[in-house]
């Protein structure tokens, strides 16, 4: 727990040159010693000498937090730490897949995102920003919906169990460029697949379910599977440009440090629009 963090820079170790105490900073959500392989490619995710606040390391359900300088970008003027902190991982993840899809989507193609929620309405976003291609948004939330919508959806699909039948009636009947999907588990995978047009991209974000496909359905439809990662180091930099412009926006409802039950309890029932973000 507490694996987004963003803050103001404490007390800082004396071979520390890029930040100094009390300077507003997000950080990416891996620590790297930066001397691996991957590390010197950039790709942070598969450092092979890491540790990952909140998830083997102590979190930012705290005061303070331990993390390193190469994990730290500064904020500019135009955001604070408590509007940034969830682009850390569910930010930097919907980017990652949204910048993947938006490399091949043109004008007159189709964008489908299964779920509007945390991960969701960044992903909506962040596909406006970066391409020209029509969004479709999928969701059972009415809420979800009405916030895609306010994130730049062209479209929005009820999930209610007609939801393929509908995005094959808006693309004509051929199904989207690219489906993206946040949820990962159920039948939205099934569904997801059965969206995307021969020789689309399904992104898989969302994670718990499992895809199963015959081959000969793979052969004949050649559509790829893309797995998604939290994003590296210069994708944070990249969607931190976005925020500063106004391109992308969180919708978050905060929390003091002392009530993280209340909001983990308002996350688990559906009662929170984006992300909740708590405030030591």
């Amino acid at each position: 727990m507490g694996h987004e963090n963003a803050g103001w820079g404490e007390e800082v170790g004396g071979a520390v040159q890029g930040v100094k105490p009390g300077d507003a900073v997000i950080c990416h959500p891996l620590v790297t010693s930066g001397h691996c392989l991957a590390c010197r490619r950039g790709d942070d995710m598969h450092a092979t000498d890491s540790s990952f606040p909140g998830i083997n390391a102590n979190g930012g359900y705290a005061e303070y937090l331990l993390t390193g300088e190469r994990s730290l970008i500064k904020l500019p003027a135009s955001l604070a730490p408590r509007q940034v902190a969830p682009y850390t991982d569910a930010g930097l993840t919907a980017y990652r897949a949204a910048k993947k899809a938006s490399r091949h989507l043109l004008p007159g193609e189709y964008a489908v995102v299964i779920g509007a929620g945390g991960l969701g309405h960044i992903g909506i976003q962040v596909l406006a920003a970066l391409c020209a291609a029509e969004i479709i948004v999928v969701d059972r939330s009415d809420m979800a919906l009405q916030l895609a919508e306010e994130c730049g959806a062209h479209h929005r699909v009820k999930a209610d169990g007609n939801e393929v039948e509908a995005v094959l009636a808006l693309t004509g009947g051929r199904g989207a460029e690219a489906v993206i999907d946040f949820v990962g588990e159920g039948d939205a995978i099934a569904k997801g697949l059965a969206m995307t047009r021969n020789g689309g991209y399904y992104y898989i974000v969302g994670y718990g379910g499992k895809i199963d496909l015959p081959t000969i359905d793979m052969i004949t439809s050649e559509k790829t599977i893309v797995g998604n990662l939290v994003g590296t180091y210069p994708e944070l930099v990249e969607l931190m440009a976005l925020a500063d412009r106004g391109l992308v926006h969180l919708a978050t409802r905060e929390y003091a440090l002392k009530d993280a039950n209340a909001a983990l309890l308002d996350l688990h029932h559906g009662k929170v629009k984006g992300r909740a973000v708590l405030v030591p």
